[in-house]
């Protein structure tokens, strides 16, 4: 399946944002990231803190399983923000003077302090909000990285300084909107460089805040990847559920073939933020239908602030069931394939320089520059070409995928009984022949195909 098989995304538009007037606003194009919002700014906007106030209300699963984790005094592998998630839903003000008081003794995770700063100002006395304004300015003056998260969390303490620093705060917007998305994360997607999936909940922690408080939908710059990235997401998971001590886990793939509990859960905490980024989009209700399994709510510490943030168990869901079971990505050269969509289905990806396959309960990675047998993935056939030049391949209805050949190069195909003709390789060095396509194939490099 390709982008072009994905349509109908809905894009949800605010309301357009009203300026506060600021003491000293920054000259020029700078007044125009000059949030128009009222802490809390980030994640909790006052529709989402209603809905989770409303959860508390009515003592739902998730609330009491959060309850819980924060009365019990459990260890919180991230306490800046459980506790001051707590607080601003509860309102319990010395759960909130907990969360400041770890923020200024130990902690230098930016995100987490820029959470505490904005969720939990009501609590902090001068000296506090001085001292934790100063780390966040100092955490901004730094040089900038290229990630995502880092990125995601200078957007946070750029926010949260908004008031009191709003030069520096307009200023690092400023800077992260046009010269590090539109000046080079968004041209790269379109290029074929697809942000990797374990930055996908940073992602959606910055759209979240940069259109909650500046009313940007930085997906406008990059459409066709967002139409696709729901789907992407939903076969990029290996099919067996992975059994936890607290609950199931959807395990995603990666380069490292091997189950990574906090990556699940940061995982699915990230198809539920995508959900709510866009819950009446066509591509996040398959998401929906698919997170809103009771085996797989969190129950660890780490995952139950997550959990309790993001769900929403009352908003409706498409079955998975009917999607199809193949998707390919021609710029990035990323392919994923599932014989079904049962937990026992047979699996195969190809992304990030790795391809692997899945079967009998665990994944198996293979090298796409060594030559292999035929692969058969539901209806769909693989092969890993080397340096074959002539294959025998059994003929069926389904797709034909030759893989480990040169990146986007011409080649010259003859397939048994038909005329030679120009075959382009995609970015990831996969041929892909038509269903149906067997017999003897014969292949010849032509050069790069260098107008695609």
């Amino acid at each position: 399946m390709t982008q072009s098989d994905l349509t109908g995304l809905t894009f949800a538009w605010l309301l357009p944002a009203v300026l506060l007037t600021q003491p000293g606003p920054p000259p020029g194009n700078d007044t125009e990231y000059l949030p128009g919002t009222a802490p809390p700014r980030l994640l909790l906007r006052p529709q989402r803190l209603r809905l989770l106030q409303r959860e508390r209300q009515r003592q739902s699963m998730r609330w009491e399983q959060f309850d819980a984790l924060v009365r019990g005094g459990a260890s919180l592998p991230e306490p800046g923000f459980a506790l001051g998630l707590y607080y601003r839903v509860s309102g319990e003000e010395e759960i909130g003077r907990r969360a400041v008081q770890w923020a200024l003794a130990r902690s230098s995770d930016l995100r987490q302090l820029a959470l505490v700063m904005d969720w939990c100002s009501p609590v902090m006395n001068a000296e506090q909000t001085s001292r934790l304004a100063a780390r966040l300015e100092e955490a901004l003056r730094r040089p900038a990285g290229e990630g995502v998260s880092e990125t995601r969390s200078r957007v946070f303490a750029a926010l949260a300084l908004a008031d009191s620093q709003p030069r520096t705060a307009a200023a690092e917007l400023r800077r992260v909107v046009e010269t590090w998305w539109r000046g080079r994360v968004a041209p790269g997607l379109g290029a074929g460089r697809p942000i990797p999936r374990n930055e996908h909940y940073a992602l959606l922690e910055l759209l979240h805040a940069l259109r909650d408080n500046l009313d940007l939908d930085l997906r406008e710059d990059a459409r066709a990847y967002f139409i696709q990235l729901p789907f992407f997401r939903l076969m990029s998971y290996y099919p067996a559920a992975y059994p936890g001590g607290e609950n199931d886990y959807r395990i995603p793939a990666s380069p490292a073939a091997e189950p990574d509990l906090e990556a699940a859960m940061v995982s699915r905490a990230a198809d539920m933020a995508m959900v709510a980024y866009d819950p009446n989009a066509r591509e996040t209700q398959f998401l929906q239908g698919w997170v809103m399994q009771d085996r797989f709510l969190m129950r660890h510490p780490f995952g139950v602030p997550y959990e309790f943030l993001w769900a929403n168990p009352y908003h409706p869901g498409l079955t998975y069931h009917s999607l199809p079971l193949l998707y390919h990505e021609p710029q990035s050269g990323y392919l994923f394939l599932r014989s079904s969509w049962d937990d026992d289905a047979v699996w195969l990806g190809h992304f990030e320089e790795s391809l692997q396959t899945f079967q009998e309960g665990r994944p198996k990675r293979l090298s796409p520059g060594k030559a292999t047998e035929l692969i058969k993935v539901g209806e769909a056939r693989v092969i890993c070409v080397g340096n074959r030049d002539r294959l025998r391949v059994p003929r069926n209805d389904g797709p034909l995928f030759l893989l480990g050949l040169k990146p986007r190069h011409a080649y010259d195909v003859e397939v048994d009984d038909e005329e030679m003709r120009e075959e382009h390789t995609d970015g990831g060095g996969i041929l892909s022949l038509p269903a149906g396509t067997g017999g003897g194939i014969r292949l010849r490099a032509r050069g790069p195909a260098l107008y695609r």
